[in-house]
């Protein structure tokens, strides 16, 4: 090889590895900015955003403190484009910080400014400290609160601070992905050997970067004399620093079918599992189940009361198991005294805040959480087997089944066992009936409370059935010139508890207004009848009657045969999804009509039947319907097998919905006979 391409060589290595070098660091300059920096907008599917986060850079790191021990040191610096109005909600921004006793995390070194390109020119106007606000949401959280100041369209705000803290167990998380675009997330944690923690990654993301390396670090550290002076030292230790970077991220719209968004942004967490020095000393963090069910069950907070005597209980008991003879009629008894004397204060929580069960019972309110152990507690008092289960909600998120980690759980329900067979339970709600729990609770992993290891208890949406029946009766009236008919349906208990909450919460004159809105122009419903409404424990029935008057002189009738039963509208809008979709419960729908032709009038068109299977044995939908003798006869059924789909799923059960919502839209058409 000459010596000019050989030269030439080396210049195109050079600059492919500095082009690489540079795609590799921060797009930005924190308080520099140039006039350009102003024409940055979100591109792609989330170019009509309202906002955008031009960049997120943030670092954790450990430090050796003047208590002879660590502080964490969190540092992060944040830019964003306000595109239109719509976005200045970007530009509110709350730091949460840790209380536990005297020790508190401290935010230092805080600068907030909004940039405004006026003339050409970039004008600054700083955030005042008298703008800054300290919220206490909770025993153990204390906020931080600002707006930006001077706020226009077209601004870009930064902010930058840093967060120190005394608990190592508290190491920043970091999500990659929020509410709006992101074009650069960055997070680099500086990690001693001695601290190990578990990193636990979700999201649907690639990293632009994902790399770890490491440097030796000098520590230096202060014994705080007691009698006598400080004691000043310093040690060396391998630290490795990971940096993870992600590029173009997409801001995460809710779609429907969803549990909560916060299960699949990109996100990074850690949680602390043990202290391991050079020296050889060794210190548990983490725990495990085992230590975590003898807390709990040892708790005044939690378990405490459950096995105690309890002699508070006795002279109400007679009356409450008034009656019962076996087991199961005991527990169903207690249940029912709960339910439906108690009132329920909160729908999210672990612990005894009221200071005891006894007081619970005597004032007859509690959360969910005191209704429930206080349940516990009256069923065992009976020498009934029953323990506490924690959960998560659907709205809070998934539980981490390999790690005992406690605040993933926010929920109590009761296991009641007897002779051997299960049943979840939760008296917190009136409309609840015997064996069942809310929907929002079969969010999957959770776990029993017991003095042995504490099981695992699955409780899947995919094993919630829904079975559904509604039949529909139409006939010609006693003048022949209308039709009248009725209309019966038994919803599956996850909607039935719906209605009854509802007609709890807005009466039943405000439900009834509900239907009636369902039929406009020539149909009308009446005569709404509700069965075993105030029975939580029996199936709900609906019924009501319809009446039908088409124009005499019209020489076309159309007619929907799914009245205001079929589906109107595909719930899966989007043309992509980037996580799967979490359906509350499976379903089993059967919708059966028969109804008498007007007299006058014969059957022009008439929907086909059809049958479609989705994914094999996941699902079916079946329209049949058939002419005969004066009679139109209809069977419609729809079937999900299950209520969880994987995202690659989601295209073809967008075309199955799709299939269901336009076959049943269909109408029938009746012709006037000449």
């Amino acid at each position: 090889m000459n010596r000019r391409k050989t030269v030439l060589l080396v210049v195109s290595c050079l600059t492919t590895a500095i082009a690489s070098l540079a795609q590799d660091k921060i797009p930005v300059k924190f308080g520099r900015l140039t006039p350009q920096d102003f024409s940055v907008r979100p591109a792609g599917p989330d170019s009509a955003a309202d906002a955008v986060v031009v960049a997120d850079y943030g670092v954790s790191e450990f430090e050796g403190n003047v208590k002879g021990w660590f502080t964490l040191i969190f540092k992060r610096s944040v830019r964003i484009k306000i595109i239109n109005r719509k976005g200045f909600d970007a530009a509110t921004v709350s730091i949460p910080l840790y209380v536990s006793g005297n020790d508190a995390e401290k935010l230092t070194s805080l600068k907030a400014s909004t940039y405004n390109l006026e003339d050409g020119k970039i004008v600054e106007t700083k955030l005042d400290d008298k703008s800054i606000f300290s919220n206490q949401e909770s025993k153990h959280l204390v906020k931080k609160k600002f707006t930006f100041p001077a706020l226009k369209e077209g601004s870009i705000v930064e902010y930058s601070y840093t967060q120190e803290s005394p608990f190592l167990f508290n190491l920043q998380p970091w999500a990659f992905q929020g509410d709006y675009p992101c074009l650069w997330s960055e997070y680099q944690v500086d990690m001693p050997r001695f601290f190990q923690y578990v990193t636990l990654t979700q999201g649907f993301r690639e990293y632009h970067i994902n790399k770890s390396d490491s440097r030796n670090v000098t520590f230096h550290m202060t014994n705080p004399g007691v009698t006598s002076k400080d004691e000043r030292y310093t040690f060396d230790d391998e630290v490795v620093m990971h940096r993870w970077v992600m590029k173009d991220v997409p801001a995460l719209k809710e779609e429907p079918f969803t549990t909560t968004l916060s299960n699949y942004i990109s996100k990074i967490e850690f949680q602390l599992v043990r202290y391991q020095f050079p020296s050889g000393y060794t210190e548990d963090k983490m725990g495990s189940w085992a230590k975590l069910n003898e807390l709990l069950m040892k708790s005044d907070d939690f378990g405490a009361d459950l096995d105690r005597n309890n002699g508070w209980l006795d002279d109400d008991f007679p009356s409450i198991t008034k009656g019962a003879g076996t087991s199961l009629e005991k527990a169903t008894k207690i249940y029912t005294y709960i339910r439906d004397n108690f009132h329920c204060t909160a729908h999210s929580g672990l612990t005894i805040s009221s200071g005891s069960l006894k007081t619970v019972y005597k004032n007859k309110t509690g959360s969910e959480a005191e209704m429930n152990l206080l349940l516990i507690a009256m069923l065992r008092h009976a020498k009934i087997n029953a323990d506490p289960v924690i959960l998560s909600t659907r709205g809070h998120g998934f539980t981490q089944p390999m790690y005992p980690l406690i605040d993933r759980f926010n929920y109590v329900i009761c296991l009641l066992t007897i002779d051997s067979t299960q049943q979840f339970l939760d008296a917190s709600e009136p409309w609840l009936g015997f064996g069942r729990i809310p929907s929002m609770c079969y969010n999957g992993s959770a776990r029993v409370v017991d003095m042995g290891t504490g099981a695992e208890a699955l409780i899947d949406a995919d094993d919630l059935r829904e079975k559904k029946l509604t039949t529909v009766f139409i006939s010609k009236d006693d003048n022949g010139k209308g039709l009248v008919g009725h209309l019966a349906c038994r919803p599956g208990f996850v909607e039935a508890d719906i209605m009854r909450e509802k007609i709890k919460d807005k009466g039943l004159p405000e439900f009834s207004k509900g239907i009636q809105a369902e039929y406009t122009g020539d149909f009308a419903c009446s005569n709404l009848q509700l069965d075993s409404l105030k029975q939580p424990d029996q199936p709900l029935g609906v019924g009501y009657d319809l009446k039908f008057n088409p124009d005499a002189s019209t020489d076309i009738i159309y007619f929907n045969p799914m009245l205001s039963e079929g589906y109107k509208e595909n719930p899966f809008k989007a043309a992509e999804r980037f996580y799967p979709v979490e359906m509350p419960y499976a379903i089993d729908e059967t919708y059966i009509l028969n109804m008498e032709i007007p007299d006058g009038y014969d059957v022009d068109e008439l929907p086909k039947p059809s049958r479609v299977s989705y994914n094999e044995n996941e699902g079916l939908f079946e329209y049949l319907l058939q002419k005969d003798e004066g009679r139109i006869q209809m069977r419609a059924r729809l079937i999900l097998a299950k209520a969880n789909y994987k995202r690659e799923d989601y295209a073809s059960l967008r075309e199955f919905f799709g299939f269901v919502v336009k076959k049943e839209s269909e109408q029938i058409v009746f012709k006037k006979k000449k």
